[in-house]
């Protein structure tokens, strides 16, 4: 764990979500953390875990939300055939993966992707946007403002558009 404090909640020990939820956040509350991340957790969380960390709570998605919420997004995203695909950083809510936009990457979906290619390329962007995402929130250069829409501070030029195919340069 390199010296960061971590403790270990099963799911398994607990008859429903509301009881694994309630456990689990008095194991996060011990920590007193400004920011509760989520990455990899796969797990539905209760409205009222959630409210509790009310912008305090990010996850990372597999897909450029709102588009492909829940599971199988690559597989999806190449079923129906689009172009491009990626990745979004965004605070939880209470409706899956419908939470206020902090960062979005975006790769071209190439002719010849699987699954498994588009997924390595997707992945390679999460482990870029989202330490940013925690970063800007830590420093308050982003947060959730009162109407539910992130606030930014940051001042960045924005990147070219990203098309896919790529326009012949003609």
């Amino acid at each position: 764990s390199h010296g960061i404090p971590t403790a270990v909640v099963s799911h398994r020990e607990h008859p429903d979500r509301e009881s694994f939820d309630g456990a689990l956040a008095q194991v996060i509350d011990g920590f007193k953390p400004d920011l509760v991340v989520l990455a990899g957790f796969m797990r539905i969380l209760t409205t009222g875990f959630v409210t509790h960390y009310h912008a305090r709570l990010i996850n990372i998605h597999p897909s450029l939300l709102p588009s492909y919420t829940g599971l199988h997004t690559h597989a999806r995203a190449l079923a129906d055939g689009v172009k491009i695909h990626g990745c979004t950083v965004h605070f939880v809510t209470p409706d899956l993966d419908h939470g206020p936009i902090i960062i979005q990457a975006a790769v071209p979906v190439l002719a010849d992707d699987t699954e498994a290619t588009l997924s390595a390329r997707v992945l390679h962007e999460e482990h870029r946007i989202f330490p940013q995402a925690v970063r800007w929130l830590c420093s308050g250069q982003i947060e959730l403002g009162g109407e539910g829409r992130v606030v930014s501070r940051i001042h960045t030029q924005p990147n070219p558009a990203l098309i896919s195919p790529a326009l012949e340069n003609k």
